[in-house]
């Protein structure tokens, strides 16, 4: 599927930007951290003059960091499984912070007895994340 091209050029790029690997270590060791509410020059290594974040820049100096990193919406849990899978909002089905208001919620929680919220959740799961592709490539 083409919206799904994506998470295998990602995993690639990540193994990639690794580095050469010992001949002790021959999986990578790959942290992703994403951060959230901040904005990109939010810490010490991004040049922010007042903010320190000094474990951060030691790992930043020991590893690559992606400066350029953009999601086609503004809210939280949209933009973060935008990156997590790297399909859009219409595509994993989750647009919002928190699930509608709708009729077909309601039916659901009613149903299941679970929270609306576990819908979102559960849109995450039947899609590929950059984590399980890396996973099943280097494990």
């Amino acid at each position: 599927m083409k919206h799904r091209s994506i998470i295998k050029p990602l995993a690639v790029l990540a193994l990639l930007l690794t580095g050469p690997l010992s001949a002790e270590n021959k999986k990578p060791n790959i942290v992703l951290i994403l951060s959230d509410d901040q904005s990109w020059t939010d810490y010490s290594f991004m040049g922010h003059p007042v903010i320190k974040t000094p474990q951060l820049d030691k790992l930043s100096k020991q590893s690559v960091t992606f400066r350029r990193g953009y999601v086609p919406t503004a809210l939280c849990r949209p933009a973060l499984t935008t990156l997590a899978t790297g399909l859009y909002s219409h595509q994993n089905m989750i647009t919002g912070n928190d699930p509608g208001r709708t009729a077909k919620n309601k039916q659901h929680a009613e149903r299941t007895g679970k929270d609306p919220r576990e819908l979102l959740i559960s849109n995450v799961d039947k899609n590929p994340t950059v984590p399980r592709t890396l996973r099943r490539s280097v494990c």
